[in-house]
């Protein structure tokens, strides 16, 4: 495994992390048993950034990983925990209804995190989504009161514009922004956002880094999806857009023949090799998919091996939005 720093002082993390949503909501059944011989997997294979949250499951992937941390307790220091707060459940419907980013609310979250998670400090604290009615400035001076008192070690943001980062970054030091950024996904982060980031000396954590599991070449139909998988309902899994991208994904599946990897592994590699500053946390509950994961930390691309990939999804030939309407327009605030 190789490591990398989390934006200028920011913690040293693996150069790829674990996204931990899917073992407890979003993708299907929940296995608990399986995803802990995940996370002992990815410990092995020194794998130090565990991803979660406290809308994943409201809170119940957070109290899943407390669990499993406190099994690890000898390894906790080895970990960088990364959690993430603002987005409200509707109490009747489980369903997401709102952001709160307000200061009261910051350390309430951070408190309720604390205890599903059973540890003394969150190593990294994001603002899930931003209520663009909330001063960016209240919501990050609260997170500092919390890095003063040691409950946090770094703060970052997620899903958020170049104007609000800048903007947060003058009010506490930024470690890293979370975005979605894979083949698939390119122009959210690709421009002023990493030109941003590069002069502020701010990491991009890159979510979804598999095009949510569209680029492993591991999902050939929708009848592929457990019936509870939320990717039924997202755009580019739809009928009318899913054929047209699977043909992307079987040009990157040729790219990654060549080069003697997995499809998902070519598309991790080509997310590294975009620059040390870039970490993708590819999200799984299954041993194998944790290892090919973590392999592709040791592929090193040439630049007319990334210029291939690059190549073998051009730009806007991805067919369909990456989040349903309601989720989109909660982003980029």
């Amino acid at each position: 495994m190789r490591y990398r720093e989390l934006g200028t002082g920011g913690p040293t993390v693996s150069a790829v992390g674990l996204g931990c949503m899917g073992m407890s909501t979003a993708y299907g059944v929940a296995d608990d048993a399986e995803s802990e011989r995940a996370l002992d997997r990815a410990l092995d294979l020194g794998v130090t950034l565990l991803d979660t949250a406290d809308a994943y499951g409201r809170g119940a992937n957070e109290e899943f990983l407390g669990r499993w941390l406190r099994r690890r307790a000898a390894d906790r220091e080895r970990l960088v925990i990364a959690t993430k707060f603002g987005l409200r459940h509707d109490p009747d419907t489980g369903r997401v209804d709102r952001v709160d980013t307000s200061a009261a609310h910051v350390r309430d979250a951070c408190e309720a995190s604390l205890r599903r998670l059973g540890v003394e400090h969150i190593d990294l604290y994001y603002v899930h989504r931003r209520d663009p009615a909330v001063p960016v400035e209240e919501t990050v001076g609260a997170m500092a009161e919390l890095v003063a008192e040691g409950k946090v070690g770094h703060l970052a943001l997620s899903e958020i514009s170049v104007g609000t980062l800048r903007r947060a970054h003058a009010e506490h030091p930024i470690a890293a922004v979370q975005l979605e950024y894979s083949l698939f996904t390119r122009d959210v982060v690709e421009g002023a956002m990493l030109e941003a980031c590069r002069e502020l000396g701010i990491a991009v954590v890159a979510y979804s880094p598999l095009g949510r599991g569209m680029l492993t070449g591991s999902i050939t139909s929708t009848a592929d999806l457990d019936g509870a998988d939320n990717r039924r309902r997202w755009p580019r899994f739809a009928e009318e857009n899913f054929g047209r991208n699977l043909a992307l994904v079987d040009a990157v599946r040729a790219v990654a023949a060549e080069l003697g990897c997995t499809p998902g592994q070519a598309a991790l590699a080509w997310l590294l090799a975009q620059g040390e500053d870039i970490v993708p946390i590819p999200g799984t509950k299954k041993r194998r998919y944790v290892e090919e994961n973590a392999a592709a930390a040791g592929l090193a691309l040439t630049a007319e091996q990334v210029a291939l990939l690059t190549r073998a999804v051009p730009e806007g030939a991805v067919a369909g939005g990456r989040y349903p309407d309601a989720a989109l327009a909660r982003l980029g605030h």
